[in-house]
């Protein structure tokens, strides 16, 4: 099963909604995808400069993804739950709001803990839009469009990673990076404004308990095998990834420049990994993760080695950045093939265990990288996603739910 073939499953398309304003809403939502992302992963493209101002380590200003993460990860299936009868038009302007006050204060604050607590507030809202956003945009176009609008929604992902994070990076050389922050307060107030005049009034359509959700891999074997090949992937994707910039800046002498490019073929690798992950899922879900796998594995270890010049950093971040297209795509159709019937509860854990160990994987990378040498988080992200591609090579050939 696909992301687009389970999208019309859940939920009933909102009626009485024109088709424009309804696509104006599935506009709006991703460009929330757009700001919830970027927000969450600018710290990557900023480290240097935010411990260098902050008077912090490298590793402990990796700390904001890591605050940001584990408050989406942890967070999401009890606010979900505790706001099942709110309108998802009126959570989602909150959320909003929140991240617009959020990236504010940060550009403002005067100190470090005040921006991890700040961090840590946001990821609240972070990891509740993930939860809704995409059932938000299926009701709101006529059903037949419903997996259009998934598709479409999610391709906020690319476009953060292609033009958001290095974006970022772009204006902290150019100002720093505490006007970078306020940029991204103003452009999550005008997607607040945007949510607010295009998306018609949502009454929730699927409240998911607390008790469901948590219950759910105890009896779900495949879906558990799932959840820790995730684990395993995305503390290594991202404990590796979070560091890019003090690695080429120390193996490489990377500029301000050239680490946004690298930043831009990552993501248009990315791009093109989810579309190639888009045609082979459907033809071998456990065999593109695996492939998908051990192409990023070589991407690492061609850092590690040909990484010292601009043509191997540029040819590694391409295989990296496709190799973890492919992998997203997989591991996300691999959950909803392991609970097709509960989908909702299933994506609530994949949301919790994504981003707890996006979190996860910054905070044991900042600790290598601080103890051990930036170098060693790469072999981190090497050891851990070969343990995801060797599980699942062993746990069969098919992920379906347990009967």
């Amino acid at each position: 099963m696909t992301i687009q073939e389970e999208a019309s499953t859940p939920v009933a398309p909102q009626k009485q909604v024109s088709p424009v304003r309804g696509w104006l809403g599935v506009a709006a939502i991703t460009a929330s995808l757009f700001v919830f992302l970027t927000t969450e992963l600018m710290p990557i493209g900023l480290l240097t400069p935010l411990s260098e101002s902050l008077h912090v380590s490298v590793g402990a200003a990796g700390l904001m993804v890591t605050a940001q993460g584990v408050a989406a990860g942890l967070g999401v299936p009890f606010i979900v739950a505790w706001t099942r009868r709110v309108n998802r038009r009126r959570l989602l302007t909150v959320l909003l709001g929140v991240l617009a006050v959020g990236n504010l204060i940060t550009s403002i604050a005067p100190n470090y803990p005040l921006i991890l607590g700040t961090r840590l507030i946001m990821g609240f809202a972070s990891g509740v839009f993930w939860a809704i956003g995409v059932s938000m945009a299926m009701r709101i176009v006529p059903e037949k469009h419903a997996n259009r609008a998934a598709a479409v929604v999610m391709s906020g992902i690319s476009i953060a990673t292609v033009v958001g994070i290095p974006l970022g990076t772009l204006l902290e050389s150019a100002s720093d990076w505490r006007a970078t922050f306020l940029i991204w307060s103003g452009l999550s107030a005008l997607v607040f404004l945007a949510v607010a005049f295009t998306i018609p009034s949502l009454p929730s359509a699927n409240a998911v308990s607390v008790r469901e959700v948590f219950g759910l891999p105890v009896k779900n074997v495949p879906l558990r095998v799932v959840l820790v090949m995730v684990v395993f992937f995305v503390l290594g994707h991202f404990g590796a990834y979070t560091f890019v910039r003090p690695y080429l800046e120390e193996s490489a002498s990377a500029t301000v420049g050239f680490i946004t490019v690298v930043l831009i073929v990552f993501g248009i690798g990315g791009a093109i990994g989810n579309f190639i992950g888009g045609q082979t899922v459907n033809k071998s879900l456990r065999g593109s993760f695996i492939v998908g796998g051990l192409i990023l594995i070589g991407a690492l270890v061609m850092l590690l080695t040909i990484g010292t010049n601009d043509i191997g950093v540029i040819a590694a971040m391409i295989l990296w950045g496709l190799a973890f297209g492919v992998v997203q795509l997989s591991q996300i159709n691999m959950t909803l093939a392991a609970a097709p019937e509960t989908f909702e509860a299933a994506m609530s854990l994949n949301t919790m265990a994504y981003n707890t160990c996006i979190a996860l994987g910054a905070l044991v990378g900042g600790l290598f990288a601080d103890h051990v040498g930036v170098p060693s988080v790469i072999w981190f992200g090497i050891v851990l996603v070969a343990l995801a591609v060797i599980l699942r090579a062993v746990t069969g050939r098919r992920t379906t739910p347990a009967g």
